[in-house]
């Protein structure tokens, strides 16, 4: 495995005093994470700030949508408006009607405490006029604030923070928020995010709808281009998974082969039938194998799952995780020798890609859009290859780690030396 050096922070000069270089006025010690809910964006926003030195300074806060029933179409609002109506609906009693199935499933509508899902207790509602309050009133004994967030329902939240509060906070947006990039200090997004730019993409669009496709424009100053996702994987966290899951993983014979499956999306299409195909192919290089670890996500359709299982479940080389706690992923990043991942996931193959192991894609060719540019630049680089069922998982091969997020903090860095504000040491 090839280890993952993060860069540095930078620090004062040698026999500096703090009080000499800026003091607490220029140097960042603290950080808010905004999220969803979602790991998916989530984790990126976390991997940024473990990056930057902070992953023991920082808060999270989450912006909370109503859940359930005829909340499930109304994601396309903005969150204000949604919470509204979803208030105006509880009041009126119309969620005793509407709140009772959604695509033939009995759903509960949970429970929600000053604003925040009662499963989310712990973690803090998005309100930027109190984050901008806390950064105003600390910010001359504790120095500037970092904030960091991803998803899209968090656009509205981290501009308002930036306007409001610009000399006390550096805002950095995680995936292109499809508006004007100077509302924040930084965005830092996947290149594929801009395919429709791409003379191929133009010529897929009609003339009519190309002025309602974002981006509109090319990527600026403000901009940090990756190649995948953000992510928290570096080489001292799969030491630290490799040690922690030792018991369990290392008495497995080798090779050991980890399959990641996620779950179709408008972009990525397959249902049973690349479950069918998935498993052909993994029953076809069984004899190189020695083990395989085979793990779903919770967005894997059950008919897809219930395939893998009845074909592989049997069989004594073929583990699969029940869902249960503790997850093993970190586990299956530290101990595999390579990979097979389905393609639906940029968060799962852009983790396996910066080990430096192979990683087998299955289904690229079904992706769409800005998703087969993804794994086009992927494969490309050398990084990934297509999964046939011809493979001899004996043999390895390997490539430049995708180091995105060291990258990503490395440029974090950069601009808030040119705002002449710096980490912590």
């Amino acid at each position: 495995m090839r280890p993952i050096r993060l860069p540095e922070p930078p620090g004062p000069p040698a026999g500096v005093p703090d009080i000499f270089s800026g003091g607490s006025y220029n140097v960042i010690r603290r950080a808010v994470v905004i999220g969803t809910g979602f790991p998916g964006s989530e984790n990126q926003s976390i991997g940024l700030v473990r990056a930057l030195g902070l992953s023991d300074m920082h808060v999270l806060y989450r912006v909370t949508r109503p859940r359930g029933g005829i909340n499930e179409w109304l994601h396309w609002l903005p969150v204000s408006l949604h919470k509204k109506l979803d208030y105006v609906m509880r009041q009126l009693g119309v969620y005793s009607r509407l709140l009772l199935t959604t695509r033939g499933e009995k759903l509960v509508h949970p429970p929600f405490e000053n604003g925040v899902s009662a499963g989310l207790s712990s973690v803090l509602e998005a309100n930027a006029k109190q984050i901008v309050t806390m950064a105003r009133e600390t910010y001359e004994k504790e120095g500037p604030l970092l904030v960091v967030a991803a998803g899209r329902d968090t656009i509205s939240i981290a501009s308002s923070i930036k306007r409001l509060a610009s000399e006390n906070v550096f805002v950095v947006q995680i995936q292109h928020p499809r508006v004007h990039l100077n509302r924040f200090d930084l965005v830092i997004t996947p290149r594929h995010d801009y395919y429709p730019l791409t003379p191929q993409a133009q010529e897929k669009i009609p003339q009519f709808v190309q002025r309602w496709i974002t981006p509109r424009e090319p990527p600026d100053g403000h901009v940090v281009l990756t190649t995948g996702a953000l992510h928290h994987i570096d080489s001292s966290a799969l030491r630290s998974a490799a040690s922690a899951w030792h018991d369990e993983f290392a008495p497995l014979p080798k090779p050991l082969v980890v399959v990641n499956i996620g779950g179709p999306s408008s972009r990525c299409r397959y249902g049973s039938d690349l479950a069918k195909q998935l498993t052909t192919c993994l029953l076809s290089v069984l004899a190189s194998c020695g083990s395989i670890k085979i793990s779903f996500s919770n967005r894997t359709p059950e008919k897809v799952s219930k395939i893998i299982i009845k074909e592989l479940g049997n069989n004594p080389k073929v583990y699969i995780w029940d869902g249960q706690e503790p997850d093993p992923h970190m586990g299956h990043l530290a101990w595999a020798d390579s990979f097979v991942i389905t393609a639906d996931s940029v968060s799962m193959i852009s983790e396996a890609c910066s080990t430096g192991k192979p990683v087998y894609v299955m289904g690229a060719e079904r992706c769409t859009w800005k998703f087969a540019d993804f794994h086009k630049s992927l494969r490309e680089k050398g990084v990934v290859r297509p999964f046939t069922g011809s493979e001899d998982m004996s043999e390895s091969w390997s490539y430049p780690p995708l180091n995105d997020t060291a990258e990503a903090a490395s440029r974090v860095r950069e601009a808030l030396a040119e705002r002449g504000w710096r980490l912590r040491p």
